[in-house]
């Protein structure tokens, strides 16, 4: 089974000085993941994890790396279903973004499991149809 890895396991997993509760587990977990070859990444993910590195040479060496990860293709109907969950949550009072909506769609759309520490996707989950693996840090 693929596993979508959100930005924030990506982000615990990519930065050794990152000393939270859980952050060895997480980068276990990921090494687990990626050594069964199921991972799965979009582009708007690939584009968090560049986005903000202010040197030249790490983003480099980032972008390299995740160069071993070819992106899942987006469709119309997972923009579609996003928007439909959006419309969903936002309904019950539960606001969130746009792309952690594309998340749940492409998770729930190919039967993919999101794995994130974000606590968003805890709620999200709790009145959408996609598999989570929530770990909280």
């Amino acid at each position: 089974m693929k596993v979508l890895v959100d930005t924030s396991i990506w982000s615990i997993a990519l930065r050794h000085s990152i000393d939270v509760t859980g952050a060895d587990k997480i980068r276990e977990e990921l090494k687990n993941i990626i050594d069964q070859s199921g991972i799965a990444i979009i582009g708007p993910i690939r584009q968090e994890l560049l986005s903000g590195i202010k040197s030249k040479n790490q983003f480099n060496l980032l972008k390299k790396r995740l160069n071993s990860f070819t992106d899942t293709s987006l469709e119309t109907d997972d923009f579609i279903l996003a928007a439909t969950f959006f419309n969903d949550c936002r309904s019950r009072g539960i606001q969130g973004s746009h792309i952690d909506f594309l998340l749940c769609a492409v998770a729930s759309r190919r039967k993919f499991i999101l794995f994130s520490s974000d606590k968003d996707f805890a709620l999200y989950h709790k009145h959408l149809d996609f598999a989570l693996y929530y770990y909280p840090v």
